[in-house]
């Protein structure tokens, strides 16, 4: 069987890393489409992939995710009519479901943000079938959704897949000598940021030089920084920023995603923002493993919110952390079984 997997951000290939290898191993012929955002194209790259470029992010604003909508669905439907694949596959999965849609493939959509409602409203209609983790509250199609017990971050992230590696994570900025410490800043021009900002340069500087006075500091950050915040920025290679994460004391940002991949990790996360998402509250009130703080925050309150964390004993984060991994399923396979299976569906009507 012939499938297409549209990746779109850094993020998306994580997700299907694996899976991609599991379907391989059974057989089936993998073909992805990459979009430029971030490093995504990177990381296909640096795993030895092929992949078909067919544009990068828009320049910002709602014209310019109106325009890059039309002119990359057509582009992603011509591709599939080219290559004839039996199912397409994505996360998010706007390009996806309306390509399937164009040109009669089943599309499966795997995803967890709630608050895309825009992206959602012009995905879910579209798609033959919508993954969602239970911990998902938003509205779905009735007749059409798939839920799982589960995050996507752990399709990459649980311990059957990824094994931190000290001296990659060395190689990659980790002082081996002191307490880490890795600050996650998002550029806030997603489909699903619109109306959302970001901390201000005074906040994320505050933030930046308290955490600085405890140990070495990781800035990983989608935007051009604040001069005196600069010589923070991450300079490893995308690919290790896991293993660097893995061995960091804690993880402070306004990225939902990598907040859930440090929970994944045993990592304290404390996600600062106002966006609120489903799995960050599961990660938070059913297994405390990551601490929500508004984005309205004043520094001082976010700096509070990081010395608490600090303190949080290791023997009882550890529990937590085996409990959440215990009751999660196998997400890679999860998402192999799925994509194989969808090839079959044709769409219905909520």
């Amino acid at each position: 069987m012939k499938v297409l997997i549209d990746i779109c951000h850094p993020a998306h290939f994580h997700f299907f890393k694996h899976p991609i290898s599991e379907l391989k191993a059974r057989g089936h012929e993998v073909i992805l489409t990459s979009r430029g955002k971030d490093c995504a194209t990177v990381l296909i790259e640096d795993a030895g992939l092929e992949h078909y470029c067919l544009g990068d992010e828009h320049s910002g604003g709602v014209f310019g995710m109106a325009r890059e909508l039309v002119v990359r669905d057509v582009q992603l439907a011509r591709f599939v009519r080219q290559q004839r694949p039996e199912v397409l596959a994505a996360v998010g999965g706007v390009f996806v479901a309306h390509a399937g849609r164009l040109t009669g493939t089943p599309s499966v959509v795997f995803y967890d943000t709630e608050l895309a409602r825009m992206q959602n409203a012009l995905t879910y209609p579209f798609a033959n079938c919508v993954a969602v983790p239970d911990c998902y509250f938003a509205s779905v199609p009735k007749t059409r959704t798939v839920r799982y017990s589960g995050f996507h971050e752990l399709s990459y992230l649980h311990p059957d897949r990824f094994v931190p590696d000290r001296e990659i994570a060395e190689r990659s900025g980790l002082d081996s000598k002191r307490q880490n410490s890795l600050v996650r800043v998002v550029s806030w021009t997603a489909n699903h940021d619109v109306g959302q900002s970001g901390w201000s340069q005074a906040t994320l500087s505050a933030v930046v030089q308290h955490l600085a006075q405890l140990g070495h500091v990781m800035v990983s950050s989608e935007v051009q920084l604040p001069n005196e915040i600069e010589q923070y920025r991450y300079q490893g290679n995308p690919g290790d920023m896991h293993h660097v994460l893995a061995f960091c004391s804690a993880c402070v940002g306004e990225s939902a995603t990598v907040a859930s991949e440090a929970a994944m990790l045993g990592v304290p996360a404390l996600y600062v923002s106002d966006a609120r998402r489903g799995y960050i509250d599961a990660l938070d009130d059913r297994y405390g493993l990551v601490i929500r703080v508004p984005g309205s925050s004043s520094s001082a309150q976010i700096l509070d919110a990081i010395d608490r964390m600090l303190t949080l004993p290791l023997d009882s984060r550890k529990r937590r952390h085996q409990a959440m991994l215990v009751e999660m399923c196998n997400v890679s396979k999860f998402a192999a079984d799925l994509i194989v299976s969808s090839a079959k569906l044709r769409w219905r009507a909520p």
